[in-house]
């Protein structure tokens, strides 16, 4: 299972850190990433990372979001810096083996956490 956590409320131009927990699993063996769904809006990449491998990150938060993991609390993060109201949804985040080609796409994953809501106001 996973546990996402650590959303909230913020100001624009504010961080958050996301946290994603694993329990029955072990991380070190999957790709795990972020996803986000925003009102109205299908569910959308954010980031992702596996072990041995360069992250990933949606071309809206390159600069901005940075994905790591701590495989010994077996927990993987999202820090999210420079956050704009566009940036306001709930945030996801999953797991599995996937190729690599196939890391935005949400259907390719089995593991999901219950999404914590993250809202910039502006």
């Amino acid at each position: 299972q996973l546990q996402a956590s650590g959303g909230g409320l913020v100001q624009a131009g504010g961080s958050l850190r996301l946290s994603c927990a694993a329990s029955g699993l072990s991380l070190r063996d999957y790709t795990t990433s972020w996803f986000r769904q925003a009102p109205g809006k299908e569910r959308e990449f954010v980031a992702a990372t596996r072990s041995s491998a360069y992250p990933a990150y949606a071309d809206s938060v390159k600069g901005r979001y940075i994905i790591s993991r701590d495989f010994a609390k077996n927990t993987v993060y999202l820090q999210m810096d420079s956050l704009k109201p566009e940036d306001t949804a709930v945030y996801y985040c999953a797991t599995a083996r996937v190729v690599r080609s196939s890391w935005p796409d949400p259907q390719q994953y089995l593991y999901w956490g219950q999404g914590t809501l993250v809202t910039v106001s502006s």
